[in-house]
């Protein structure tokens, strides 16, 4: 039985080895972005994406929906738009006489969400249950999303004007938040070489699936037989336990913190061709699972000490299993 989970295991390795091979002929630069794109993608989690203007998250998204072979939706958020623009509305039907339920944008498999802080409080709020409960109630009726079902969100954290600040609450729906930043000088010379003839546009048109929609609920059931020793487990309850207690941090990571990074690592050894979580496989996701669940103190934002300044601290002083 371990010798056909460990075939297995490779079998799966082979194909995400051919989804990050899909994405970095493009994606230039952000080796550990395509990582955690890569485990959230199996983990079965929504991710986002931080960045100054220009560098790739949007291309990011559109590349993983392209070579996973499902229905994708982009949605531009702006302040005017409203929770039936996302869910969408009842229309009379003439023919019927009757009203019929017309489905908006939300119904797909990857959803891109670009500038998701531009909407209001309202119009966020459509998105609490859609990215929990993989569902969307009108009207008293509850409609099932398809599987597979991912959301990618991406902000701007220089531009604040006519932005709105995302609530705790969704914030900690995505399983990840991933901070891009730009590449070095090597890899922009890189990128200037790679789509000096081509544009980024014409050379998407090339990229082919490489999952199904099929293949990739299989692999996500596959990260549950995943094994963790319960010395990780304790690793992991002590990793956000010091988020609670700690003077840097004003409010620490929830329950669902713990269980994201388990998941999450339990993922990224996937990713790794293993059917065991290791203690650097929770260090790998730690930070990225953290960094938008904790509120640093006063103090420190005036300091200038990020979030994930914080968690690097954290995991430095928490006894790793031996």
């Amino acid at each position: 039985m371990e010798n056909i989970q460990r075939v297995d295991i490779n079998q799966i390795k082979e194909k995400l080895d051919q989804v990050r091979t899909g994405i970095q002929k493009l994606l230039i630069g952000q080796d550990k972005t395509v990582e955690l794109l890569l485990t959230a993608l199996i983990a079965d989690g929504h991710i986002l994406l931080e960045g100054v203007p220009g560098i790739a998250k949007t291309l990011s998204a559109k590349l993983l929906a392209k070579l996973v072979n499902t229905n994708f939706t982009r949605i531009q958020f702006t302040p005017d738009l409203m929770p039936a623009d996302l869910i969408g509305t009842s229309v009379y039907n003439a023919q019927k006489s009757d009203f019929e339920f017309k489905k908006g944008p939300l119904f797909s498999n990857i959803v891109l969400i670009d500038e998701i802080n531009r909407a209001p409080a309202k119009t966020q709020s459509a998105l609490f249950e859609v990215m929990e409960e993989r569902s969307i109630s009108v009207e008293g009726t509850t409609y099932k999303l398809d599987k597979p079902f991912f959301v990618v969100g991406t902000q701007n954290p220089i531009e604040h004007e006519g932005t709105y600040r995302l609530p705790e609450a969704q914030l900690d729906r995505f399983l990840f938040k991933i901070e891009m930043g730009f590449p070095t000088l090597e890899e922009e010379t890189a990128i200037l070489m790679r789509f000096s003839k081509q544009n980024s546009n014409q050379q998407m048109e090339n990229v082919q699936p490489v999952l199904s929609a099929d293949e990739l609920i299989q692999l996500r059931e596959q990260v549950d037989e995943i094994h963790v020793e319960e010395s990780l487990l304790a690793y992991i309850a002590a990793i956000v336990n010091s988020t609670r207690n700690n003077p840097d941090i004003y409010l620490g990571a929830s329950p669902r913190a713990s269980l994201a990074i388990l998941r999450s690592a339990k993922a990224f050894a996937v990713i790794q061709g293993r059917d065991f979580v290791t203690p650097d496989d929770i260090k790998m996701v730690a930070t990225s699972a953290l960094i938008h669940r904790i509120i640093p103190s006063a103090e420190k934002e005036i300091e200038g000490i990020s979030s994930a300044d914080i968690v690097q601290s954290i995991l430095s002083k928490v006894e790793v299993p031996r």
